[in-house]
């Protein structure tokens, strides 16, 4: 009964989804508790103190020029992808419950489709500048004092939580 539920659910938002235009663009500094379907494309980082997602870039070129260095851990969300709103179900949780275990800040990029439906320049570019074509998508990455991506894992399809957190530990730790 309870995966019957939360198919009805995930099919609900889809449709919702469908029936609405794009939302419209939104200035950085937005907070909201998840990041949705309703929701302005853009960049969101999740903010520990807060405990909510907030958005932080919607019209840079480059995103990543503007991070510090470290760890980053973005999920690439089309609000029409109906493995997104699966893949919500476990990324969510992940953030709040087991996030804090990894030395990483996490981050969404949403749009519509992909780089071809999108309101956001800075989301836009950043499904291309990481060339991702599938979703969902997690790109794991580290940010060098240069502000240049040193080294990334991008990582396809829905992840259950011990999958996301085994991919973390294993882009972690120190190579052999």
């Amino acid at each position: 009964m309870e995966d019957r539920d939360l198919f009805i659910g995930i099919l609900r938002r889809l449709l919702k989804a469908e029936e609405k235009p794009g939302p419209g663009k939104a200035q950085p500094g937005l907070e909201v508790e998840q990041v949705d379907v309703d929701s302005p494309h853009g960049i969101y980082k999740y903010s520990r103190d807060k405990g909510r997602w907030i958005l932080e870039w919607v019209d840079e070129d480059d995103f990543t020029q503007r991070l510090e260095p470290g760890n980053y851990v973005v999920y690439f969300d089309n609000a029409k992808c109906p493995a997104c709103r699966v893949y919500d179900v476990y990324w969510y949780p992940f953030v709040k419950l087991i996030g804090d275990t990894y030395p990483c800040t996490y981050m969404i990029a949403l749009c519509n489709w992909f780089s071809r439906d999108c309101n956001s320049n800075a989301a836009s570019r950043a499904f291309e500048k990481f060339d991702v074509h599938a979703s969902p998508t997690t790109l794991i990455m580290t940010v060098d004092s240069e502000k240049r991506v040193a080294r990334s894992r991008k990582i396809e399809g829905v992840k259950r939580m011990d999958e996301l957190a085994k991919a973390i530990e294993e882009f972690l730790s120190p190579k052999a």
